[in-house]
């Protein structure tokens, strides 16, 4: 049967207590206490008493969302809502749909954006309908317009929305289309941000507001923002009397706006939603991630979501996969320096670090180190927490400590399986340290990153680790150590835009593998490294001041 057909008894039928989800398109409402009846009558047995139906058209979000709505009004979960009304109408309810391979039309024709505002997924084609799951009964008109996209009758299985919902993301993710269109969107400003405000109902369910049009558009606002200004992060942060909103552009926290506090329930609620995050969890800590477009551009996001006194503070990552440069010469790297790490790349075994804070471009180095790698006739293989960008030619493994995939995990798993090259994203542990060190003696290149100040540094933080002198003398090629500084507008040095790497290269030669055998300490490796050649990271800064790459104040800013 399908629910888009005329039916006398199907759930949105003339006298149902609410209208499909089209917009433009008003919620009926019960006009007397014996319509309200008549329509109790006719949802029986669902709880459903007259008196909220004579009020339903002007309850929140009753044009948009009348199923969750009522669901609302009545003492049942879910699951039991959606089995009762099921059995009511006589269509079929499934707890865990399966898609079939034959519903790949439905996913050709229907805009991924329409799916999730109406919760379709197609399940199958039969030979005369395709049968469509939903967990949002009462929108006959959409029913309507989906037979229309598909040119077939459409019979209708009724379903939880977090079974809906993976089976329109594994839907679409099979066209490579599981992203959220931003299109539409004007730069944001207070007026914008106001009339958005103002546009929200008194909604208390946080599904329901997550899923509203002023939210939605509200949150595209502030991602669309936040690109235009080339930000790399979106802090948003609750105090006691005022929700704060600032990007990170060019490494530097900036004020963006501050919108009303009542607005911080929504903004999380839509971005959890976004990125798949428990909506209802408020107390602990979640990590989510989602994609994005803008036109042709992907937009990679990480979510963060940290409970504090006064609300949840959220951070976005922001990684535009279409702008970012990962070749050496783009990242600031001397062509005498990109000569030297080729000739590292180039040997069969070792291991090569690159080291410094949080944010200083570390990942980035070492992927345009890969890019200088033949990947044809090497096999490469890397494992990273998370993966940051895609690179042809290359099996990516990402941590999932959930499913037990560490970095100390993975990387054993990854040396079963043949590589030449090896990237390891952090260093963070002993177990980790060793298991990278013994790959890279046993003939693997390894390149990692390591959380230090300098180059020299490196070997004192593997033996704080618990990597034995010997094996650090043994297997380390070389370290490198960068920095991050604000480029200069060209013809305007008092301006920023965008960021250079300051750099210094440590190979470890016979001398310096001595001074690591005797454990001796940083300050003396970094004389012994500055006598055989190494350029400090405050001597390329000075070499790229002089070059009016950037300016004095910066580089001390960076290295204070």
């Amino acid at each position: 049967m399908s629910m888009a057909a005329s039916h006398p008894a199907r759930p949105g039928a003339a006298g149902a207590p609410a209208r499909p989800a089209a917009k433009g398109d008003p919620a009926p409402q019960a006009s007397t206490p014996g319509d309200a009846r008549n329509v109790a009558n006719l949802l029986a047995p669902l709880p459903v008493p007259p008196e909220a139906i004579e009020r339903f058209a002007s309850l929140p979000g009753a044009d948009e969302e009348p199923w969750d709505v009522l669901l609302s009004t009545m003492a049942l979960d879910e699951h039991t809502a959606l089995e009762t009304l099921a059995k009511r109408f006589g269509v079929p309810f499934q707890l865990e749909p399966k898609r079939e391979e034959s519903a790949e039309l439905f996913y050709e024709r229907i805009p991924p954006a329409a799916a999730r505002r109406h919760q379709l997924a197609g399940l199958a084609r039969t030979e005369h309908a395709m049968r469509i799951a939903t967990s949002q009964p009462l929108q006959p008109a959409a029913f309507a317009i989906v037979e229309h996209l598909l040119g077939m009758p459409i019979d209708i299985v009724l379903a939880p929305r977090a079974a809906v919902g993976d089976l329109i993301n594994r839907g679409y993710e099979q066209k490579r289309d599981l992203v959220t269109e931003i299109v539409e969107d004007m730069p944001l400003d207070e007026s914008a941000i106001e009339r958005a405000a103002s546009s929200l109902s008194g909604a208390t369910d946080l599904m329901q507001l997550a899923r509203q049009t002023p939210v939605i558009r509200l949150v595209n606002m502030i991602l669309f923002e936040a690109l235009r200004r080339r930000a790399s992060d979106v802090h948003i942060q609750p105090l006691e009397n005022s929700l704060v909103i600032r990007f990170r552009v060019d490494g530097m926290l900036v004020d963006a706006f501050s919108p009303p506090l009542s607005l911080a329930p929504a903004i999380s609620s839509r971005l959890k939603v976004m990125a798949e995050l428990d909506i209802a969890n408020r107390h602990s800590p979640q990590d989510g991630q989602t994609t994005v477009r803008i036109g042709s551009r992907k937009i990679d996001i990480r979510l963060s979501c940290v409970p504090t006194i006064y609300g949840e503070r959220l951070v976005l990552r922001l990684l535009d996969q279409s702008q970012t440069q990962l070749h050496l010469d783009s990242l600031g790297m001397s062509q005498e320096m990109q000569r030297e790490l080729e000739k590292l790349i180039g040997m069969p075994n070792g291991m090569i670090l690159v080291t410094g804070p949080t944010g200083s471009g570390k990942t980035t180095t070492l992927y345009g180190a890969l890019e200088r790698i033949d990947r044809g006739s090497r096999n490469v293989m890397t494992i990273e927490d998370p993966v940051e960008y895609h690179v042809e030619g290359v099996a990516q493994v990402q941590v999932n400590v959930k499913r037990g995939v560490t970095f100390a995990s993975g990387l054993r798993s990854l040396l079963r399986q043949d590589p030449d090259v090896i990237l390891v994203g952090e260093i963070r542990d002993q177990e980790t340290a060793q298991l990278a060190v013994q790959a890279s003696l046993t003939g693997h290149l390894v390149l990692a990153t390591l959380h230090t100040n300098d180059a020299p540094s490196a070997i004192s933080r593997l033996q704080d680790i618990g990597v034995e002198p010997y094996l650090i003398g043994s297997s380390l090629l070389a370290v490198f150590a960068q920095r991050l500084l604000r480029r200069t507008v060209p013809g305007n040095p008092e301006d920023y835009a965008g960021r250079i790497a300051i750099y210094e290269l440590m190979m470890v030669n016979d001398e310096i593998r001595h001074l690591i055998s005797a454990k001796t300490d940083a300050r003396a490796i970094r004389e012994v490294a500055i006598k055989a050649g190494m350029k400090t990271m405050e001597q390329d800064g000075h070499e790229k001041i002089a070059k009016g790459y950037t300016t004095e104040l910066e580089l001390r800013r960076v290295l204070a």
